[in-house]
């Protein structure tokens, strides 16, 4: 019977002291840190904790989703910062993921003059900064753009100023918000249609028109209670008064450079993505299409862009996650952003260090809920063998 190998030879239990010792040496430094930081703290005369949150925060914040004011808490500020950067990135992704997909499909053209335009624009954006790309932007809207008494009036109820885009919108009535969760409904329901017409396909074969089914629904019904509501048709029309316009809706300069330089740079990163996704499908799979006759058109729709999902959605997850974490460059050009809004209130309390890790919590939060999505719809699009 061979011998047992003593402690010292014995991989397993030499991988449980290793680990013990690397907790206890992890241990150790955090608790010498955060002692030391308390020490500190303390003899500062530094208060910690979160109670400040309660406070009046006593500034104001230049755009806002919900209602705020400089004599609302700093908690309510922080919810502020954190729908703006909600906002700017929601919106980005959005347009980053079209303007990205039409430029990587405009780089595999057959004409030259559109395939060569694409990859300037690829080159470029990539090369510049994203920093400077939104210095630039906010420099064109101010230089650009006259005062508001001067301000550009291209159609009636839109006026372009350095104070940013003015526009008429419809008057507050009942009927807009009953509009709206029709149309939420009808989208839901339209959903759970095409997951059916799906079925029904893989049992038939005949395929059923649930996103034109939708779409018309999407127009129909919530135009239908438009009408049962009266047909309101007024409008809240911007006005000049005294230095400012009143009224309407306000697209900030601030808030259109920062989307502008975001989208704009990350869509070269993601028309990279798509073109190697596009290319990644063999040439076999585009031949028997068009030998059955679809056009180029349907074989980019069913079979090249199915295929190509596989390879493009990885990627596509990190471009998202960092225009999220790149809109933190507000504070540059200064749209009240959370990180904004948090150094503001980090130099009136003083609260660094929880300003700071509120910062990390939410920006980890969004990455964090990001990658759960993007991760449930590439494994929802891989290939499943049969």
């Amino acid at each position: 019977m061979p011998s047992k190998p003593p402690f010292w030879r014995d991989e397993e239990k030499r991988a449980i002291v290793f680990q013990v010792v690397a907790l206890l040496v992890v241990g150790l430094v955090s608790y010498y840190l955060y002692s030391n930081t308390q020490a500190n703290l303390e003899r500062q005369s530094i208060a910690t904790g979160f109670g400040f949150l309660d406070k009046e925060a006593s500034f104001e914040i230049g755009e806002s989703i919900i209602e705020y004011s400089a004599a609302d808490t700093y908690l309510r500020a922080l919810a502020v910062g954190a729908l703006n950067t909600l906002k700017v990135s929601l919106i980005g992704v959005v347009l980053t993921i079209i303007l990205g997909t039409l430029i990587g499909i405009a780089r595999l053209s057959s004409n030259w003059l559109i395939s060569r335009l694409s990859a300037l624009y690829i080159e470029v954006m990539q090369n510049i900064p994203v920093l400077l790309q939104l210095f630039f932007w906010y420099a064109i809207f101010y230089e650009a753009f006259p005062p508001p008494r001067q301000a550009l009036n291209p159609i009636d109820g839109v006026f372009l100023c350095n104070r940013g885009m003015i526009f008429g919108v419809p008057e507050a009535h009942a009927a807009h918000p009953v509009m709206g969760w029709v149309f939420l409904v009808v989208l839901i329901a339209g959903y759970f249609l095409n997951r059916w017409g799906h079925k029904r396909q893989d049992l038939t074969g005949q395929s059923f028109p649930a996103l034109r089914i939708t779409a018309a629904a999407a127009i129909l019904l919530p135009g239908l209670v438009w009408l049962l509501y009266g047909a309101p048709t007024a409008m809240d029309i911007p006005a000049l008064r005294g230095f400012n316009f009143q009224g309407g809706v306000t697209v900030s300069p601030e808030f259109s450079a920062l989307l502008l330089g975001l989208v704009i740079y990350t869509s070269a990163f993601v028309a990279e993505i798509v073109r190697a996704g596009i290319q990644s499908v063999g040439k076999g799979q585009i031949e028997a299409a068009m030998a059955i006759g679809l056009r180029p058109g349907k074989v980019l729709q069913l079979v090249v862009l199915p295929q190509a999902l596989r390879v493009i959605i990885p990627p596509l997850t990190s471009q998202m996650l960092n225009l999220t974490k790149n809109s933190s460059l507000a504070i540059a050009i200064g749209y009240a952003d959370f990180v904004a809004v948090t150094n503001t209130m980090i130099n009136q309390t003083g609260q660094a260090i929880e300003g700071v890790a509120l910062i990390m919590l939410v920006f980890l939060f969004f990455s964090l809920s990001t990658s759960l999505f993007m991760n449930w719809y590439n494994k929802k699009m891989k290939l499943v063998e049969r």
